[in-house]
């Protein structure tokens, strides 16, 4: 059976009668249902296998729609809302009663994002509330990034949005605000020097650091994982020379060596993970060079370090 798309009006109708809908986004594409319906938001888990203790990110029209699911709305909330969205930055704040808390895993604040993706706008600006939907693939796997990526998850099973290939290609940063600093929970386009500056620019004038919480998804260990194994090696390793350094048996290896340009590289990050299983190598020695260590290139070997099943690093 071939892939087949719906429309956004088609998308709309199938999200209201609480199913789940594949849509795109400029990030990855998510599995989305509707904020207001249980058998969507429960259809989500079911469909990922996910569990209930990882939280669910609200997408949303606009940025007057994300305060209206909002309990506290912050000066820097608002600030980095103004500069950022639409776009791949999600906002964590103390949320509403109007938030189930299945979205939430129980806990008192939303995750909330307006994605800058002209299909997605155009969806979410006919239903009310917003569409709560994390990435569209089994839990801790590789997240898609085009609508045959989704299509090989799940099939015919799960109706798809097209709105070609994700321009990012990694998931959104995750930030919070804790009285006068904002934390970043999970690196995405956006760094802590982004934020710092578009903040300033401003004169909103806090600090911005990196932290960790429950708060944002994709916390575990190991999650984005490809089909077959990765090892993040150092530059200029040769598994001719060290083959015992590597914990499991290998017989058709690649290496990857990444762009030059963190932007290329987040881009391709997914697609190559797939491409090298359906190319029939059954182990990725990931290359780790030093200007990797750069910021702009944390959000992309975040999602190597839990992709990874190996680091010889």
């Amino acid at each position: 059976m071939s892939l087949k798309t719906v429309d956004v009006a088609e998308a709309r109708t199938l999200l209201q009668r609480g199913d789940v809908v594949a849509i795109p986004t400029e990030t990855v594409y998510g599995l989305g249902g509707w904020i207001h319906s249980e058998s969507g938001l429960r259809k989500i888990f079911s469909i990922k296998e996910r569990p209930f203790f990882d939280p669910l990110i609200v997408h949303v029209a606009s940025p007057a729609s994300a305060r209206s699911l909002a309990k506290e709305w912050t000066e820097v909330h608002e600030a980095l809302a103004r500069t950022c969205w639409p776009g791949p930055l999600t906002l964590i704040a103390p949320k509403t009663s109007e938030i189930n808390p299945l979205i939430t895993s129980g806990l008192d604040s939303v995750g909330l994002r307006c994605p800058r993706h002209a299909v997605a706008l155009q969806l979410l600006s006919g239903i009310e509330g917003g569409i709560a939907a994390p990435s569209a693939n089994k839990f801790g796997k590789t997240s898609p990034t085009t609508s045959a990526h989704v299509y090989a998850e799940f099939g015919a099973g799960v109706s798809i949005l097209e709105g070609g290939p994700s321009e990012i290609g990694i998931e959104s940063t995750v930030a919070g605000v804790v009285g006068n600093r904002v934390e970043i929970y999970r690196p995405g386009f956006y760094t802590a020097s982004m934020l710092r500056k578009l903040l300033a620019e401003q004169g909103v004038m806090v600090d911005v650091v990196y932290a960790v919480s429950p708060v944002a998804p994709g916390q575990l260990k190991h999650h984005y994982m490809p089909k077959i194994p990765l090892v993040i090696v150092p530059e200029g390793f040769s598994w001719k020379q060290d083959p015992l350094l590597v914990s499991v048996p290998f017989r058709n290896p690649v290496l990857w060596q990444q762009p030059a340009s963190a932007a290329v590289a987040s881009r391709e990050l997914y697609q190559k993970m797939r491409e090298f299983d359906a190319a029939g190598f059954d182990i990725i020695f990931a290359e780790r060079r030093p200007e990797h260590d750069a910021e702009e290139w944390g959000g992309i070997w975040n999602r190597l370090e839990k992709a990874k099943t190996q680091n010889l690093v």
